[in-house]
């Protein structure tokens, strides 16, 4: 049965969708990373395009589509990020322009209800922190505190993958799946929040056709489950590097 959603609850469900999963309580958090899992993590980097192509990227505008399959709903959304931890996200849906963004210091979001900018709470506003980071959790883990700890190996249809787990200092957690053979990721899964209910839901988010931008690979499919049922497909159309970018962009007035 297809969900509904009213103009006011749109805004909130859009950035559960965008943004990273909630944290997890951990009974034992490592405090460094172990030598396994950081190994993985250097053949990712590898993968990618390497440490010094990925470092290149000042700043990136990728546009595409989405279909959220139980809300029966499809839009457009644009994501722009700026190094070191700038994002902003326009979404085109319902006839409407909601835009989301990070300036550095504040999450803020265009509310459709009163036409007018706000700002996030703090929960959105750690969790747009967190996606904004990008992939300087990969280049700099120790800088920001985060940890990985290898959990082995699974085959999954005849390949093997790697099994990597991502903790931030807060207890927030991902589990990460890395094809063995090509590197990069496949698939990552954490507890997310519902939108609708507010209560926690298991979030898988697979990430697919990878394609060459420039030197560095990137997904052009991501397709995320929420306990086990298909929710939204993401896809990549077009993707611009190093368009020059400015801070003022993602503020709130900008």
């Amino acid at each position: 049965m297809k969900k509904t959603l009213t103009m006011a609850s749109l805004s909130l469900f859009l950035i559960a969708m965008v943004a990273a999963p909630v944290s997890i309580a951990q009974e034992a958090t490592p405090t460094k990373s172990d030598a396994q899992a950081m190994k993985v993590i250097s053949k990712m980097i590898d993968a990618m395009g390497g440490r010094k192509a990925l470092e290149s990227l000042k700043d990136t505008t990728v546009s595409g589509t989405m279909e959220m399959i139980s809300m029966g709903m499809e839009g457009g959304l644009t994501l722009y990020s700026l190094r070191p931890n700038l994002m902003r996200i326009d979404i085109e849906i319902m006839g409407m322009t909601i835009t989301q963004a990070f300036d550095g210091e504040m999450a803020w979001m265009f509310n459709p209800q009163t036409g007018a900018n706000e700002e996030m709470t703090e929960q959105q506003s750690e969790e747009f922190k967190r996606q904004a980071m990008g992939d300087m959790y990969l280049l700099d883990p120790e800088k920001y505190g985060i940890v990985y700890v290898s959990k082995g190996q699974e085959k999954i249809e005849g390949k093997d993958y790697d099994i990597i787990e991502q903790i931030h200092p807060d207890g927030w957690t991902a589990t990460m799946w890395v094809d063995g053979s090509t590197h990069l990721t496949y698939k990552v899964k954490a507890m997310g929040t519902d939108p609708m209910s507010g209560g926690e839901v298991e979030t898988e988010t697979f990430t697919t056709d990878y394609k060459k931008v420039g030197n560095v690979m990137m997904a052009y499919t991501m397709t995320t489950y929420q306990e086990g049922e298909e929710f939204m497909t993401m896809t990549i159309t077009d993707v611009k590097v190093n368009t020059g970018l400015e801070a003022s962009f993602f503020k709130m007035d900008g």
